[in-house]
């Protein structure tokens, strides 16, 4: 069983996977590598000149996997409570188990309808549709998180990337009883 499976492998997902998997949590990000930051240009995303959205994935996906993290390609179709944990079902017949559960689904709510989450208009143009939260990132159903974008948050990268390491940083201070922080030093001479 992992302690968090994340749902969508962009900004958002690999930035809470980041948080998660350095701080000892076993974590699983499933991915479709459909989102639409694979297709993107970035001109506007801090502390990079300019990068497609295919490289910036690329680039998560290797610092996500150096904390122990794993990664799965494939598309969830369901997410059901089973007392504790969730099961987690995808299209190519697999199943995982979970304590909690992230959905950094981006623009496509489906999956978020399927299990039964309050969803709301979006209000982004070409997002119709987003999960309801609380400010931490809960949804109406107790264990399962949203972040970035399907979350409500601007479809902008840098701002995605932000939300999807803020709602870890709150699964994390739940699951530990105590705010965490989580600050690297440089190596002194």
């Amino acid at each position: 069983m992992y302690d968090v499976v994340i749902i969508g492998g962009g900004p958002a997902g690999q930035s809470a996977a980041i948080f998660t998997s350095k701080a000892g949590l076993k974590t699983l990000v499933i991915d479709n590598e459909k989102g639409l930051t694979q297709r993107a240009l970035l001109k506007n995303h801090y502390g990079i000149l300019e990068t497609s959205g295919a490289s910036l994935v690329e680039t998560g996906k290797k610092q996500v996997e150096r904390f122990g993290a794993e990664f799965v390609k494939s598309q969830v179709t369901n997410v059901t409570k089973n007392g504790e944990a969730f099961d987690i079902k995808t299209e190519d017949g697999a199943s995982y188990s979970a304590g909690q559960i992230i959905l950094a689904t981006g623009s496509n709510a489906k999956l978020a309808q399927t299990i039964g989450l309050k969803t709301k208009d979006g209000r982004e143009k070409y997002v119709k549709t987003v999960i309801e939260t609380d400010e931490a990132g809960h949804t109406s159903i107790d264990g399962i998180w949203a972040a970035g974008v399907a979350a409500g948050v601007s479809v902008h990268t840098i701002v995605t990337s932000g939300d999807g390491a803020k709602k870890a940083i709150n699964l994390i201070s739940e699951l530990k009883g105590e705010r965490y922080v989580d600050h690297d030093k440089q190596p002194t001479d």
